[in-house]
């Protein structure tokens, strides 16, 4: 009976090992299976958290030989100990992927290591070190996350041509960075091997970068990266990529007047995207369907074609967010525990954790503008925010979009100092539907960067009181 179980999880990372707790907590009989050897998945261990110590780190950096003494902090000569950096963001992921060890140890979720494998619809057998187990569940949620995609023709090795995962280990600077796709990951890691001393040259494929971002603030986020020594080509196409003595060529051409050039670098980061990770585990043998990207199909209840096979995170519809992995597996363990979980996908935000930081929640203009829904715009400058102004980062603007009828809030964009902090109070008031009224109503501390919110809400109505 040590191998029953009520639901088996297959992945450990943040889908996965919450949904595993969540049921746990919930009395079902939980295990969670991951090939990887640490628990955390993509974001823990290569992923979000590793980047965000680097990105902290790098920033410090700069500002300690670019800003302090502006400021009257006089500090000699600043000097980078990029594997001391390396370390400490392994130390950081090292303790946290520990942490969800001893979260299944306090929820009795029993840990499984090796590859699981469905043979039927509730038959998983796991293989590790030459080994195979078998494991009978009532109830499977598959929860493996993606990997990282290229380009046709473009191999990544790793070495001069890499993924994200690869930018997050490098040993050395490298003199001159080339990014392939300008989203979340692509500006991330560009923005801390430019702090850092790269020259980085971002390749985009279409006219402006963030692609589904709020234009408005992907052409001033553009702006301000361009300011920080990011260099784009956008609305280009990248035709090839060669390498040869540790030099590495990427051609390229101009999308509308199709004039090819090359480039020499260090290094090439490609980051156009991510597959749903679905191979290997035998989902066609055993009924479970998928569309033409590669990712499972389900129904509002998070069940696959086979009834008793449910799945999460990347691996489904939806943007690929660790957040959002995490809502959808508390979801599913409250719905076999016989509640009734969901996900408002509505207002999941995201998040670049640059700096500044640009944040999301809810429609864009763009969007809005396609559904035919007619909205009003209330924006506000950081650099008329107090707080901002005296900390020297009084770049960028909180910007609300509500419903001209109704006045409620249908979407928020940010960019700006900590707003990926500040996009939780939009997220919060729009789960509970409120209006830029409801907002611009309620007393915000001060000096804080949350007043700039407070002051967008009122420049719905046109009545901004600070500018």
């Amino acid at each position: 009976m040590e191998n029953n179980f009520d639901l088996l999880v297959i992945g450990g990372g943040p889908g996965g090992y919450v949904c595993a707790i969540r049921a746990a907590q919930l009395g079902l009989k939980t295990a969670c299976i991951e090939s990887r050897g640490t628990l955390g998945g993509t974001c823990l261990n290569v992923g979000c958290i590793p980047s965000k110590s680097l990105l902290n780190s790098s920033e410090l950096f700069s500002k300690a030989k670019n800003n302090f003494d502006s400021i009257g902090i006089e500090t000699g000569n600043i000097k980078l100990n990029l594997k001391k950096m390396m370390t400490n963001k392994s130390k950081s992921v090292q303790i946290l992927t520990k942490g969800v060890e001893f979260l299944f140890k306090k929820n009795k979720v029993s840990y499984i290591k090796g590859k699981g494998v469905l043979f039927s619809k509730n038959d998983v057998v796991v293989y590790q070190d030459g080994k195979k187990t078998s494991y009978k569940s009532k109830n499977i949620v598959i929860a493996t996350g993606s990997s990282s995609t290229s380009l046709p023709g473009i191999k990544i090795d790793e070495k001069n041509i890499i993924s994200s995962t690869g930018a997050l280990s490098l040993e050395m600077v490298p003199k001159n960075l080339v990014i392939i796709g300008g989203g979340y990951i692509g500006l991330e890691m560009g923005s801390v091997w430019a702090r850092l001393g790269s020259k980085v040259t971002v390749i985009e494929f279409l006219d402006h970068i963030i692609p589904g971002m709020d234009r408005e603030v992907s052409k001033e986020f553009e702006k301000i990266l361009r300011k920080q020594g990011i260099q784009f080509k956008l609305n280009t196409k990248v035709t090839g990529v060669k390498t040869s003595t540790g030099k590495t060529m990427v051609e390229f051409s101009n999308n509308d007047t199709k004039v090819k050039e090359n480039l020499e670098c260090d290094k090439v980061l490609v980051s156009v995207g991510r597959r749903p990770y679905t191979e290997g585990l035998n989902l066609s043998k055993i009924g479970v369907k998928k569309d033409e990207k590669g990712r499972i199909v389900i129904n509002g209840k998070f069940q696959t074609s086979v009834t008793n096979i449910y799945a999460i995170g990347d691996v489904i519809k939806g943007p690929m967010l660790a957040h959002k992995a995490e809502e959808e597996g508390i979801a599913v363990a409250e719905i076999l525990a016989g509640q009734s979980g969901h996900v408002n996908y509505d207002v999941i935000p995201g998040v670049i954790y640059t700096s500044p930081e640009v944040a999301t929640v809810g429609k864009t203009e763009e969007e809005l503008k396609k559904l035919k829904i007619d909205y009003k715009v209330g924006k506000f400058p950081f650099l008329a925010n107090s707080r901002a102004k005296v900390n020297n980062e009084s770049e960028g603007f909180v910007k609300i979009l509500a419903d001209s009828r109704t006045d409620k809030v249908l979407g928020v964009h940010i960019i700006g100092p900590h707003c990926g902090d500040m996009i939780a109070e939009m997220a919060l008031a729009m789960e509970f539907g409120a209006s830029s009224e409801d907002i611009a109503r309620t007393c915000h501390a001060h000096p804080t960067h949350t007043e700039a919110i407070k002051e967008a809400a009122l420049a719905v109505d046109k009545r901004p009181i600070h500018f």
